[in-house]
């Protein structure tokens, strides 16, 4: 990469960190994308699975053809960073890094766009609604794979922690399967001073979050994995009333479809234990998301010998994360890889979805340079 395009690119990515906008509102962010591919000279179909932009180049007479993807949405979070790019838009900020993933994808094209050496078709996947709104079975279901026939799909994630520049391939599961929890807890409001004639959700919430901690410490085999955190409790307006209902959400991640089987198993006895225990209505509402990310093995090699190609140094040692990423549903459908590029230290509120949380520009040469790479290496080995 030149010192140009990464100029270039580190401007983009700043434009993105400071003009955020959430999953399914990322009209304007598309519209950026847009823009610039029409420069680079890039022809691309928009408005798929909502937001989404899918651009296309094809070289030689290869029959091959790879998707490589970046998701566009930002996160309900107030910025804490003081960057002179910080977001514009109060409370809403780019604190997973996506503007980096657009902007490295952006990058990509441009890298391809002028390289002669390879054939074959690549598609650049533009995706919007990653964080938690389903962005990626929404592009499927609009026929992502049957408008552009990709054989083979590739994407990262930044990855703060990890030494800046590293790619990091898993070998089998790379991120976990979740869903959204909400648990709605009815009882009776009254003065609270007579408590004896309310039925108290407050209280039947305290005792219910305790014991839904059980689940993992003494239910899920201490050699599996498996997260529940409860998050949020709402409930009462006023300090000398009893409430009458309290609602409590959080999420639920686990690796195995047999553990998601205990997970919703045992909150459904606890919510039904709890509800008599404390005479109230307990109602759980759990949403399920995408599945587990799972790298084929094939398509690791790839982009492990992609990374080799780029010069930058590749670990196989990290642990699998709790985290989720709906690229999983792409995997589902065809074979690929997601890996991690190391975003550099980690520090106290930068970690992903954290408030002074910034994407590192350095890193952008890797970034692109990789995603390019793995798609010319996949489409030589067809």
């Amino acid at each position: 990469m030149t010192p140009e395009l990464h100029q270039k690119l580190t401007a983009w990515r700043r434009h993105l960190h400071a003009h955020p906008e959430l999953s399914l509102q990322e009209k304007e962010t598309s519209a950026f994308v847009q823009e610039k591919l029409t420069e680079l000279g890039i022809p691309f179909e928009a408005e798929i699975g909502g937001h989404g932009v899918v651009a296309t180049l094809t070289r030689g007479s290869a029959q091959g053809r790879v998707g490589l993807r970046a998701d566009m949405d930002a996160l309900p979070i107030t910025e804490d960073t003081g960057l002179p790019y910080a977001s514009t838009s109060p409370g809403v900020m780019h604190a997973c890094g996506h503007d980096g993933h657009t902007a490295s994808l952006l990058g990509a094209a441009a890298l391809l766009a002028a390289d002669t050496s390879w054939s074959g078709t690549v598609d650049f996947i533009f995706q919007p609604a990653e964080e938690g709104f389903g962005g990626s079975r929404a592009m499927v279901a609009d026929g992502l794979f049957e408008r552009f026939p990709m054989d083979r799909v590739f994407g990262f994630h930044n990855w703060p922690g990890l030494q800046a520049g590293t790619v990091a391939v898993h070998d089998g599961v790379v991120m976990a399967s979740g869903g959204r929890v909400s648990i709605t807890i009815e009882g009776h409001a009254g003065h609270a001073g007579m408590p004896h004639l309310t039925r108290d959700p407050v209280m039947a919430a305290g005792h219910l979050i305790v014991a839904l901690q059980s689940i993992v410490s003494r239910g899920v085999d201490p050699l599996d994995t498996a997260v529940l955190s409860l998050c949020t409790l709402e409930g009462g307006t006023a300090r000398n009333q009893i409430a009458g209902r309290v609602t409590i959400g959080g999420t639920l991640r686990y690796h195995r479809e047999a553990v998601k089987d205990i997970l919703l198993a045992r909150i459904g006895e606890i919510c039904a234990g709890i509800a008599t225990s404390f005479g109230v209505k307990v109602t759980p509402e759990i949403v399920m998301g995408v599945g587990v990310t799972i790298n084929a093995p094939a398509e690791a090699g790839l982009a492990r010998l992609a990374a080799e190609k780029v010069q930058t140094p590749v670990r196989r040692d990290l642990a699998p994360s709790m985290a989720g990423e709906d690229f999983a549903f792409y995997l589902q459908k065809r074979p690929g890889a997601f890996v991690w590029i190391g975003n550099g230290e980690l520090r106290d509120g930068a970690e992903l979805h954290g408030p002074r949380y910034d994407f590192n520009d350095a890193i952008l040469p890797v970034a692109s340079g990789w995603m390019a790479e793995v798609a010319k290496t996949a489409l030589a080995s067809n």
